[in-house]
């Protein structure tokens, strides 16, 4: 009995042991579960400002109202100076410019009156940016992408130049000519046509050193010794034409804006409408009168044909016009590659010469053979074809 009872206790004493642990476990070691703290993020108010736009296209010279008039909002430190933020600014007042849908109206935009329409400068300044210049450089039907530029477009131009090598003290191209030299002291004879010159210049005492330049053939260009390996010779070779150029080419600009294409027009101003024609009344047919018919048919009027464009004004940099200029002047050719609509981004092109063709389109160096073509083709004419027309010159 006494030993049941030990066994009873310890047993009590261990179930409130198992009691007392998880009862200290579940209250105290298990942590709280945590409430969800949402963030609230405070949107900062942004200062907006009432701007007016035009709602619709409007042409150059239209006068403006509130039916072709808008308001929107933008941030105010969006407001550019010239923007108008009063509606009653802007109503009664002509468009200078043709004017797109959504544009925002500046001051340069609009005029009080038609007279001011070509007093206020031209209209080719207000479509170049600010810190940007706009400059002419010519054109032909193959520089000019078949003249698929319009104003507006975006695109390259490609510079092709040619190099030679010059005497950098003369500033001549090399080879340069020899000349030689006859001799120095007193009494030589320089000039002399006649018997008198030369007994005068034969009793005049004076130093002179005469050049004799030789010029007129091969013997002229000043060359180089070479030893022949057979004959064991010394040889003065010299060359057998004039310097070949080198060709370089290369991209200048990218992303220029087409500001115009040909001549811009001399006056800005708006062309008057014709006055209306008046209506004539109604002339009462005769039934007798016999109808007339010519029996030499009517010649229609001849329309001119359109005149092509020489020259595209572009939009760039100060700089990339200095460079235009001088270019334009060196006698480089300089040639347009248009660009997709909406492309703004560069490409970095490396410069074409002859080792770059031949490296990167892998084209080798044809192999002198023993035998060759019949006949022989010193120059690249295209064939022609019996559906040609050869092109009517322009005058």
């Amino acid at each position: 009995m006494r030993k049941g009872r030990i066994f009873f206790i310890i047993a009590l004493i261990l179930i409130l042991g198992l009691a007392a642990v998880a009862i200290f476990y579940f209250r105290i070691l298990q942590p709280a579960p945590s409430e969800e703290v949402t963030e609230v993020v405070v949107t900062p108010e942004v200062d907006l400002v009432e701007v007016i736009v035009v709602t619709q296209q409007t042409p150059r010279g239209y006068l403006l109202n509130e039916t072709v008039l808008g308001v929107i909002e933008i941030p105010r430190t969006m407001l550019i100076e010239g923007y108008f933020t009063d509606m009653a600014q802007v109503v009664g007042r002509q468009a200078r410019v043709d004017l797109d849908a959504n544009m925002l109206l500046t001051n340069s935009m609009v005029v009080d009156s038609p007279d001011q329409l070509s007093t206020t400068g031209s209209l080719a300044a207000l479509s170049i940016p600010r810190g940007m210049v706009a400059i002419s450089i010519p054109i032909n039907r193959l520089s000019s992408v078949s003249y698929a530029p319009q104003p507006g477009d975006h695109v390259n131009v490609i510079a092709t130049l040619l190099m030679v090598d010059l005497d950098t003290d003369y500033q001549s191209v090399t080879p340069n000519q020899s000349a030689a030299v006859i001799g120095a002291g007193p009494g030589v004879i320089i000039g002399a046509e006649t018997a008198e010159e030369v007994a005068i210049e034969a009793n005049t005492d004076m130093t002179k050193v005469t050049g004799q330049t030789v010029s007129g053939g091969p013997s002229s260009l000043l060359g180089r010794t070479e030893i022949d390996p057979l004959l064991e010779q010394t040889l003065y070779a010299v060359p057998s034409e004039g310097q070949r150029p080198r060709l370089v080419s290369q991209t200048l600009l990218q992303d220029a804006i087409v500001l115009g294409v040909g001549d811009f027009p001399l006056n800005d101003q708006i062309e008057e409408e014709p006055a209306p024609t008046p209506e004539l009344p109604p002339v009462e047919e005769d039934p007798e009168a016999v109808e007339y018919t010519s029996e030499y048919p009517v010649e229609e009027p001849i329309k001119p044909e359109p005149k092509l464009p020489d020259l595209i004004t572009l939009v760039v940099n100060p700089q990339d016009a200095v460079t235009l200029n001088y270019l334009i002047y060196a006698g480089s050719q300089l040639t347009l590659a248009l660009r997709p609509s909406g492309d703004d981004t560069r490409v970095q092109t490396e410069a074409t010469t002859m080792d770059f063709l031949l490296k990167q389109y892998n084209i080798p160096v044809p192999v002198k053979l023993p035998y060759g073509m019949e006949p022989r083709v010193d120059d690249l004419t295209p064939p022609q074809l019996t559906n040609d027309v050869e092109p009517t010159p322009q005058p």
